[in-house]
């Protein structure tokens, strides 16, 4: 058979790694050419991976939840029926596997077939890639590496290597409780395999999981090896401290880590969130922020929300105060073009965009995103709800692509759904401005000379003071508010 292997594409803006959310097959299983075989999460959004070639699935080479680099293999493939390759199938395959096919290559390596595309046959043998496999099979089984390298080569000592006396590493094997917690921490650095709770799991009672002998198929650690370690651990730690004083360090401090991490809990910054924060510590300390308030009536926006509601011309179409609150930002750019720019360090340019390129930020379950609706200064009212509620559901499904997050000039963030009032917002990288919504309340309020309960709102404006002075900032946060309050300006200023 052939092995062919499929790595991790760059799927966008020269991104570096990814991590695997979900794998849609499993070993055994038949692919197409085309087939969408597994989810990823990059820096900038969630994407499906397809598969180039057809075949049937040998191995998935990394877990879910694991961020791969670009150009790592993370599935093989069987893409043939010959019978010519055996120690090709058993690079990939489990590494019990390898040690018996090993011997097979070395003695006709005439025999090999091409692995990958593009890749000639090499009439040397080599037992590098089985010998790796193999060390981390006999660490699995409590063998010395030494004892592993000449497993490859001789394949009479594979079944008797953990109990041989001669070849096999004399400290770690002669005490039974050894093997299993000590020596495979020792011997391999292969990442052992098992499933997200399992994990937890070991991390929750300070069990290196590299230490547990795995019994489920495949060598999967399963939660009874979990805790048939811990209770090792602590049933005969006389042993550990005699045989192998260095994983004592690892092994003693069990019930400190699980005190450790009820009271504080560690979480990875990837993707997303990464991507994110670096982002934003970028911005903050590059464009010079200045943020300005105001606080106005919008009732009468209010009232025509209801009346669009009703309106049949409009069914079907998603109306809120954020279609209204898009409308006036774009009407406000058109009074004040100047505000939608861009800073050119390199050529030390205000860059002026003769296009709106509108940014709403959206709250996701991986972090905050700021896709941007492509053109909106084109867009007729009911366009712009369309692609406001395209826009938000995919970003909550987590599909929201690479390029509808690139080239904003403008954004919007709604913190009103939150009940706050206000904020003070980071501009997204590359952007002039980016505007605050607060949330709509009533309060009382003087209204044509009494004081009555009216709709109000505060509104946040910050800006890079770089490209937009003062007095332009402020012209163009008044006429936002003054179209909300008075929403006839939607066509009078238009």
């Amino acid at each position: 058979m052939t092995i062919r292997e499929f790595k991790m594409p760059d799927v966008g803006e020269g991104l570096t790694e990814a991590e695997i959310l979900k794998w849609y097959v499993q070993p055994g299983d038949t692919v197409t050419d085309g087939q969408v075989v597994c989810e990823v999460e990059t820096a900038k959004a969630a994407v499906e991976l397809p598969i180039p070639f057809d075949g049937v699935v040998h191995a998935l080479l990394f877990e879910e939840g694991v961020t791969v680099d670009v150009g790592q293999v993370i599935i093989a493939v069987r893409t043939g029926a010959e019978d010519g390759a055996p120690a090709e199938a058993a690079a990939v395959a489990a590494p019990a596997a390898t040690a018996v096919a090993a011997p097979a290559e070395e003695a006709a390596p005439a025999a090999r077939q091409p692995v990958l595309v593009g890749y000639g046959v090499s009439t040397a043998s080599t037992k590098r890639r089985p010998r790796k496999a193999a060390e981390g099979a006999a660490s699995r089984n409590g063998v010395a590496p030494a004892a592993a390298a000449r497993a490859v080569a001789a394949p009479a000592p594979v079944a008797p290597a953990p109990v041989a006396p001669a070849p096999v590493a004399p400290a770690p094997v002669a005490p039974a409780p050894v093997a299993p917690v000590s020596v495979p921490a020792q011997t391999t650095g292969d990442r052992p395999l098992a499933k997200p709770p399992v994990r937890k799991l070991a991390k929750d009672l300070g069990i290196d999981l590299a230490a547990v002998v795995p019994t489920g198929d495949g060598g999967v650690v399963t939660r009874e090896d979990v805790h048939a370690a811990a209770a090792a651990a602590i049933s005969a730690p006389g042993a550990v401290v005699t045989e192998a004083p260095a994983p004592v360090a690892a092994a003693a401090p069990a019930p400190q880590a699980v005190e450790a991490s009820a009271r504080e809990t560690r979480i990875p910054v990837k993707g997303v969130r990464k991507i994110t924060a670096q982002a934003m510590v970028g911005s903050a300390f590059t464009a010079p922020h200045v943020t300005e308030f105001i606080t106005f009536d919008v009732t009468r926006t209010m009232k025509l929300v209801q009346e669009l509601k009703a309106d049949p011309d409009l069914a079907g179409l998603r109306i809120n105060p954020l279609l209204l609150i898009a409308k006036a930002v774009l009407v406000a750019i058109r009074r004040n073009p100047d505000v939608n720019a861009s800073w050119d360090e390199a050529a030390q340019e205000i860059v002026l965009k003769h296009y709106v390129n509108l940014g709403i930020a959206a709250a996701t379950p991986r972090g905050l995103i700021v896709p941007n609706i492509k053109d909106a200064h084109t867009k007729t009212l009911p366009e712009l709800s369309t692609s406001l509620s395209e826009l938000v559901a995919t970003a909550r499904d987590g599909k929201t692509s690479p390029a509808d997050m690139q080239n904003g000039t403008i954004t919007i963030t709604n913190v009103g759904v939150f009940g706050v009032d206000t904020g003070t917002p980071i501009l997204n990288p590359g952007e002039s401005a980016i505007l605050a919504v607060g949330a709509i309340k009533l309060q009382p309020w003087v209204h044509k000379g009494k004081v009555k309960a009216r709709q109000v709102t505060t509104l946040a404006l910050s800006f890079d003071h770089r490209l937009i002075d003062g007095e332009l900032g402020s012209r163009f946060l008044a006429d936002i508010a003054a179209v909300l309050e008075h929403p006839r300006r939607l066509v009078t200023w238009s």
